[in-house]
This record gives C-alpha cells, sequence and structure tokens, in this order.
C-alpha cells in the first residue's frame, strides 16, 4: 500500500503471457461496458459539464477553464457536448436544467454517458450537495434523476464535500469519482483542475497504449494533487476517490500500482478499476480501427481475464492456464476478425 499511482505497469505481468499465446498485445481500451444495442457505429459518449455557482470571480474563471479543457477533449475524442452554467444569465435554475438535460439523455444506448461537475459542494453531516445557481443540487435528487439511465455511466464530482456522493450513486455498470474521501473535507478542491488536463493527455497514458483511460487520467491527477501540497508545504485536505465496482466504498490512488488495484475489496467484490481503464474519452487510431461491436466484446473477455488473474490463488496451476488460455485465444480472435474488416474496407 502506499506506493507511488505511477510505479510499475498493472498490466505487464498479462501481457507477457498474452504474446506468446495469441501473439497479440492487448489494448486495454474501450468506453462501452453494456451490450452493444441499436446501430453501434453511430453512437458517440455524451459528456455533460455542469459548472456550479462560483462564490467568487476566482473560482468562476477557474471553474470556466476547466469546462473549456472538457469541451476541447470532447472535441478531440468525437464525443457530445453540452455544459451548463456557463451563460451569463445569474436568475437561472441550473438544477432543473440539468434535470432535463439528463432526461434527454437516459436513453438505451452502449456510448458512456459522462456527467461533470465542477464547482463547490456542502454537507451538513447528512446531505451533501454540489453548490449551483438557483436550488443546490443533492446527491439524492441526482440519485433519483440517474434511475432511468440504462447506459454506461461515468459521474465525476470535483467539488469539495464530494465523497458522499459516491456510495449514494455507485452501482453496476458506473464509474463515480469523487474530489474527496469524506464529507467534512471541505476546502476548495483542486483535483478538478488537474483531472480536466489529464483526460485526453498523452502522457497521462501509463500503460503505453496509446491513449489515456479515465483511470489514469484519476492517477495522474490524484498525483499531481499530492505533488502540489506537497511543495506548498500544506496539509492534504482532497483525496479523491474512485469506484466501479459497485461496492460503493471507493479506491484512492495511492492503493494502486501502475494501472492495477492492490487493494481486496469487501465481500468479493471485483477490484476497483477494472471498468475505468476501459473507458476512453479520446480512442487511440488504432482502437477506432475495431468495430464498436468487437470492442465491447473484447472488453468483456479482457474483465474475465483479470477477474480470473484475482481468483488465481483458488485454482491450480492447470486449472487457471487452461482457463486462461482459452480466453485470451477467443481474444485473438477477435482482433484477427477486426483486422478482416479493415482489410474488407479498404
Amino acid at each position: 500500500m502506499g506506493a507511488s499511482p505511477l510505479e510499475g505497469n498493472a498490466m505487464i505481468d498479462l501481457r507477457f503471457l498474452w504474446v506468446p499465446l495469441v501473439g497479440v498485445l492487448v489494448s486495454n481500451v474501450g468506453a462501452n461496458l453494456a451490450p452493444e444495442r441499436g446501430d453501434p457505429s453511430t453512437e458517440r459518449p455524451a459528456v455533460i459539464v455542469v459548472v456550479g455557482a462560483a462564490g467568487s470571480p476566482e473560482y468562476g474563471a477557474q471553474f470556466v477553464k476547466w469546462a473549456r479543457l472538457w469541451e476541447q477533449a470532447c472535441l478531440k475524442g468525437g464525443a457530445k457536448f453540452a455544459a451548463i452554467g456557463l451563460d451569463e444569465d445569474e436568475q437561472t435554475n441550473d438544477c432543473a436544467r440539468l434535470q432535463q438535460t439528463l432526461a434527454v439523455e437516459s436513453q438505451q444506448t452502449s456510448a458512456a454517458l459522462w456527467l461533470v461537475l465542477l464547482g463547490h459542494g456542502t454537507f451538513d453531516g447528512r446531505t451533501a450537495k454540489f453548490n449551483l445557481r438557483g436550488p443546490d443540487l443533492s446527491a439524492d435528487d441526482l440519485a433519483e434523476w440517474l434511475k432511468p439511465v440504462i447506459r454506461p455511466l461515468v459521474v465525476i464530482n470535483t467539488a469539495s464535500s464530494s465523497a458522499p456522493f459516491l456510495s449514494i450513486l455507485s452501482g453496476p455498470q458506473r464509474v463515480i469519482i469523487t474530489a474527496t474521501k469524506s464529507g467534512y473535507e471541505q476546502n476548495y478542491t483542486r483535483f478538478g483542475e488537474y483531472l480536466a488536463g489529464e483526460i485526453a493527455e498523452p502522457k497521462a497514458d501509463l500503460d503505453k497504449d496509446g491513449q489515456t483511460s479515465l483511470l489514469e487520467a484519476f492517477l495522474t491527477a490524484s498525483k499531481r494533487v499530492d505533488e502540489f501540497y506537497l511543495a506548498a508545504g500544506l496539509l492534504a485536505t482532497e483525496r479523491a476517490l474512485l469506484d466501479d465496482n459497485g461496492d460503493g466504498l471507493g479506491t484512492r490512488a495511492d492503493w494502486f500500482r501502475g494501472v492495477r488495484p492492490v487493494q481486496k475489496a469487501e465481500e468479493g467484490a471485483a477490484l476497483d478499476g477494472y471498468q475505468a481503464h476501459q473507458i476512453h474519452l479520446v480512442h487511440s487510431e488504432a482502437e477506432k480501427k475495431i468495430p464498436p461491436e468487437l470492442r465491447a466484446k473484447r472488453d468483456r473477455l479482457e474483465l474475465d481475464v483479470l477477474a480470473l488473474r484475482d481468483s488465481k490463488d483458488k485454482l491450480t496451476e492447470e486449472e487457471y492456464f487452461s482457463k486462461l488460455e482459452n480466453m485470451l485465444y477467443d481474444i485473438a480472435q477477435i482482433y484477427e476478425q477486426a483486422g478482416q474488416t479493415e482489410d474488407s474496407l479498404k
């Protein structure tokens, strides 16, 4: 525990086995966490960025800057972008606008829906809220509005006191990220600034597969937060959490080595980070050539491989390698089929 999140390479042992068995290096990517529906080739992820009440012009300028970084990343990755809170109408009810926007984006699709909250938050010991122009947004209200969403979901709350959002919103096929590990971490947070800068940054590609995953952006941004407090000689007042296994507990960046989680989840839950590492806002050129339906199938198989690796100590060596070889063969077939599909389009 406590190792730097940039140390090592989480997939190196898995890829070492992969090469001699199937002759393919796995590209640990993909934005699809659900079965394909409709015409997947026309589906794009949607990113809703909500800029909260500024409180002061200084903070307002920062939040707008971060929102523009998300907009640029969406443009680069071909994702749909919608912003709430960037207009100058101070009398608006942004809470109602967000509810309406989520209702429009709740349709069934395999493309992920991202909700990014940039601003300040509060916690009174019972209820956590995100500060908006007009009524504030509570974690409970957001949970209710997200119930109809039947697509992969990413919620990123970069505000102070954001941790309670994680336990309330956690669930299957969801990645929830908060800037704090407790509702009582109530100081201004810098995590949102660093995450916005890393989400499409090639230097944050820790496993060197040509693209930056949501997990890699989370780990790199968390490291930059730590570096800020260390350089300033201040005690850190924010510790970001990531949850994608549905247990509502979350994992801190210092519980990863490279991109691999090294803590044990409670009650047999899968480890956090695996699904977040399959989500990318900006895909590599190689990844773009894989048809979405094959990518989704590949992603599910990769999760099966990771689950197998985590249960290795419960199997005999023969059972483990037999299962692994079958899974890797299936993945190799997907890459072969993807190559054939690409050739047919030339």
